[in-house]
């Protein structure tokens, strides 16, 4: 079977751990030429470094997903390294969780910066380069809190659900010029929930997901599904959770 993966350009922000690593890894793996952005650079030359040693092509970039810049500079170095920009991973995000009338304002506008902004920022980079090339492919990491609402989690999931809109408004304005897909991950073995500063909801989730939480490989895998796919095949939606997660 024709792998659908093999020389296509990838850029995947959020990627020095977790999910985007493992992304990363897998499709650097299936033949495709990684550029990968996170904050913390060591992990990422380290996940480089790894990627090129199995004689896979890749690229990083230190860089802040709330900056527009950053992500203009980001795809930038995709094409000039690579000649092309495939596809865009907008995988960076934050969760603070607490309930509504503790006002965590900060907590809010960091939410809103990174997973909303944030990947506004990265659409904006990627959008006017797939219009050049008449092609190419959005991948939005959204989450399992959007569709289930809790309390603490309003505005993360409201900031994930504002991504779930603008990833189906896409869709449908494409017109057949790029593809968009969403996937919402429920409870991921990752160090995502160490950033939450709630310390009680910290080691309430952490404990949950010690118990459930899925490799992020079985995230990197829908990814790969949905890139994999023949460019007439859009995956619109994924939603990846435990068996036992409600």
């Amino acid at each position: 079977m024709e792998n659908g993966i093999a020389g296509k350009v990838v850029v995947i922000t959020g990627a020095s751990s977790g999910i985007g690593e493992a992304t990363a890894e897998m499709l650097a793996s299936n033949g495709a030429k990684v550029v990968l952005a996170a904050r913390r650079t060591g992990r990422l030359k380290a996940l480089a470094n790894r990627i090129q040693e199995n004689g896979n092509d890749v690229a990083y970039l230190e860089m802040d997903v709330t900056v527009r810049a950053d992500l203009v500079r980001l795809t930038s170095v995709a094409v000039e390294k690579f000649g092309k920009l495939d596809v865009m991973i907008n995988n960076a995000g934050i969760s603070q969780l607490y309930k509504m009338e503790e006002l965590d304002v900060e907590g809010w506008e960091q939410m809103i910066n990174v997973n909303l902004k944030g990947t506004l920022y990265g659409i904006a980079a990627a959008l006017p380069i797939f219009i050049r090339q008449g092609s190419g492919h959005l991948i939005n990491i959204i989450s399992t809190a959007g569709i289930s609402i809790v309390p603490t989690m309003g505005v993360y999931a409201a900031t994930k659900n504002a991504v779930r809109t603008l990833s189906e408004a896409l869709r449908q304005e494409s017109l057949g010029r790029w593809r968009v897909t969403g996937i919402s991950p429920g409870y991921v073995a990752t160090e995502f929930v160490s950033n939450i500063k709630n310390e009680a909801i910290r080691n309430t989730i952490q404990a949950q997901a010690d118990q459930m939480a899925i490799p992020a490989e079985a995230i990197a895998r829908a990814v790969v599904y949905a890139i994999d796919q023949p460019d007439k095949v859009d995956v619109g939606d994924i939603v990846i959770r435990p068996t036992v997660q409600n």
